[in-house]
């Protein structure tokens, strides 16, 4: 770069590097050290603009990576004061993840901080742009293409861009997507919304689960007159629940034949049952609508409808945007972070690390991924359109109930699980002592919190239209496992929640014998079957607000009947007990229902409490024969007019008058439920 040039960086930066960068208070300790990284830097200069250290102030870097390696040669003095990058505006195309590691952190008191400078845009991404499109040439790719798109779909040369690996359609970790507007286009399918069924199964290997008829196979019908087209497609796939509504995949056609009606897949198979749902994507022949678009991995040949007045397209490349690895007291603030193939930020190991204020989006795996170390959070964060969860919080070491303390707070989550549709929810919680709160979760295929482990909270969050396509599935969702024990869920609200697969959806649910959890103080609107204790034990329910239940609260005996077999000397549920120390005074001082576990009847649902809810409309209550001499129900008020300051406007707080405060009912704090103003989040957005 020129002097010119390095003379309009510098001046554009000047105002704020003066009395910022190497600035501070000579009270405050050592000051902060400031480095500068700009679109229009240059990676040979320093990234120093400090004022009172002219001689060092020759610009800002122009990479993050740069940046990196500068605070690596720093000596001592430099890092006393903790280390601020800088980011100003514009849209930094990475070539490789930005990772950093144990030498690239903080401490408590000093840490690195990378950040957008003000309220600039500041955005990261994976994501290269393809401009270089032709016209199709090739009458063979014309033939295949439907009519009415033959003179709309062009092409581009992936491997003439520079992008060698084509990427996957099964798995997680590498899954090329394209994106026009910083929207994330649609690959071409069939049918181009919902789904279509299995018909017939052909083969042998028949199977029985859950009392449902299926097979192994691979092979079945579908009543459609689009195979013979598909006979011309190398790479066609298909996407769908196959056999449960809670699983999907996805899996490549090896053969279709038009004369039997028959699809064949090619292996490993899953399991198949007649009437699921699927649909099939990556054909040409379904290429029929402006966005969407199709790739031929072997050739790397994209070829796209593109949307009305789009001359470019973004394509990932990247798997992930910053990885932490073993580094403490780092700090991601006020980035967006979008364009990735898996996760846009892995996060392993360390301490303190914080990924605050930013927006994560466009990607092929989760938002923020983090595993291992202790005291990590994601706060103030906006999520969405990611191909899986949005935010994985899994620390702690469950045999010594040692806690993680990992936090998810005033994260906005939504419209997530783009490609892998089930067990990818907003916040996932694993291991020992972490914490989902005020959050708002919303438009999603499956769970909106998934948990495992034990003495996490979850807690004053928003949670509404999740489980929109899937069936047996819970707004919240934990289970098969007796050790899982000590979670708080309170001061939630779950609302209007729908699940069109087979046996619906939960607002709480408490499956396969998930026991000694708090489910306290939550607002249910029209929440299906709104808590669902599924044979557990050592579970209170008490002081939520039930509307519109079906039920408010279910209880079932299932360890006494079709689960008994998990439940049994030798069955998991035996086995994933004994994986824990559960007899040792640690686990027996926490947990008291553990200790006699076994000599009381472990198959049969035991000592859960019901007692100080309120129920309007709807059904109060299912509880199957063989648990009622398990559950305690005491002072709940049902059916009764609980006076609520405005239902009409979904204003579901209690009156002064209501009766509910006769039977000992505690107010829940509803207005501090979901998204809040804070250093993190500035606003809070409208829906």
């Amino acid at each position: 770069m020129n002097a010119v040039c390095r003379m309009v960086v510098v001046a554009t930066l000047s105002a704020f590097a003066a009395g910022q960068a190497d600035g501070g208070d000579a009270d405050a300790g050592p000051p902060t050290t400031t480095i500068h990284v700009a679109i229009n830097g240059n990676d040979a200069w320093s990234g120093r603009l400090a004022a009172a250290n002219a001689d060092r102030s020759d610009g800002p870097l122009a990479t993050p990576a740069a940046a990196r390696d500068a605070i690596r040669r720093m000596t001592g003095p430099d890092r006393a004061g903790g280390v601020e990058v800088v980011l100003h505006a514009g849209r930094y195309e990475l070539r490789e993840p930005l990772r950093l590691e144990a030498a690239d952190g903080g401490t408590a008191e000093r840490p690195v901080v990378w950040r957008a400078h003000g309220i600039d845009r500041v955005v990261l991404t994976g994501a290269r742009r393809i401009a270089a499109f032709a016209a199709v040439a090739d009458e063979a790719v014309l033939a295949r293409l439907p009519a009415e798109a033959r003179g709309n779909v062009v092409q581009a040369d992936l491997h003439a861009a520079g992008i060698a690996d084509a990427g996957t359609f099964a798995g997680a970790g590498n899954r090329l997507e394209v994106f026009c507007r910083d929207r994330p286009l649609e690959i071409a399918r069939w049918p181009n919304d919902g789904f279509t069924t299995i018909g017939d199964l052909l083969g042998d290997r028949p199977m029985v689960d859950g009392g449902l008829p299926g097979n192994s196979v691979g092979t079945f019908t579908c009543a459609t007159d689009r195979l013979p087209a598909w006979q011309g497609e190398p790479d066609g796939w298909l996407s769908g629940y196959f056999f449960w509504d809670w699983s999907d995949s996805r899996q490549r056609i090896k053969k279709v034949d038009p004369e039997v009606g028959s699809i064949e897949l090619e292996p490993p198979h899953t399991t198949y049952r007649s009437g699921q749902r699927f649909y099939a994507f990556n054909m040409l022949c379904e290429l029929d609508r402006p966005g969407e678009w199709c790739i031929d991995r072997e050739r790397g040949l994209l070829s796209i409808w593109l949307p009305a007045g789009a001359d470019a397209v973004t394509v990932t490349t990247l798997p992930s945007l910053v990885v932490i690895d073993a580094a403490s007291h780092v700090t991601l603030r006020g980035l967006l972070l979008e364009g990735s193939r898996d996760s846009l930020v892995k996060i392993a190991g360390g301490e303190g690390v914080t990924v605050g204020g930013c927006r994560l989006r466009n990607a092929g795996g989760w938002g923020v991924f983090i595993q291992g170390g202790r005291g990590h959070q994601v706060a103030g964060c906006d999520i969405h359109e990611v191909g899986e969860g949005g935010v994985m919080l899994d620390g702690g070491d469950r045999p010594t109930l040692a806690a993680a303390g990992h936090v998810a707070s005033n994260n906005h989550v939504h419209h997530y699980a783009r490609l892998q549709r089930t067990y990818r929810p907003a916040v996932e919680v694993k291991g020992v002592g972490n914490r989902v709160t005020h959050n708002h979760i919303h438009h999603a295929p499956h769970n909106g919190i998934l948990l495992n482990g034990n003495d996490h909270t979850i807690e004053l969050n928003r949670i509404h239209h999740v489980c929109q396509e899937t069936g047996d599935v819970g707004a919240f969702y934990m289970g098969r496992d007796w050790t899982m024990r000590g979670t708080v869920i309170r001061h939630n609200v779950f609302e209007d929640l729908a699940g069109p697969g087979r046996l619906g959806a939960m607002g709480v649910y408490l499956d396969d014998c998930a026991s000694g959890i708090t489910v306290v103080g939550n607002l249910f609107v029209r929440a299906c079957r709104e808590v669902l204790i599924g044979g557990g034990r050592d579970n209170l329910v008490e002081n939520n607000v039930f509307v519109d239940g079906d039920p408010a609260v279910e209880v079932d005996a299932r360890g006494l009947g079709w689960f008994a077999v998990t439940v049994v000397p030798g069955g998991w549920m035996r086995q994933r007990l004994d994986e824990m120390p559960w007899k040792t005074p640690l686990w027996t001082n926490r947990y008291p229902g553990l200790a006699t576990l076994l000599d009381d009847q472990p198959e049969a649902p035991r000592r859960n409490v019901i007692r100080r809810n309120v129920s309007v409309g709807g059904t109060w209550k299912r509880i199957e024969p063989a648990a009622e001499v398990g559950v305690v129900l005491e002072d709940n008020l049902v059916d009764v007019d609980p006076r609520f300051v405005d239902a009409a406007r979904s204003d579901y707080r209690l009156r002064d008058d209501s009766p509910a405060w006769a039977i000992g009912f505690e107010r829940i704090p509803l207005e501090q439920v979901g998204l809040v103003a804070d250093d993190w989040r500035k606003a809070i957005p409208e829906e």
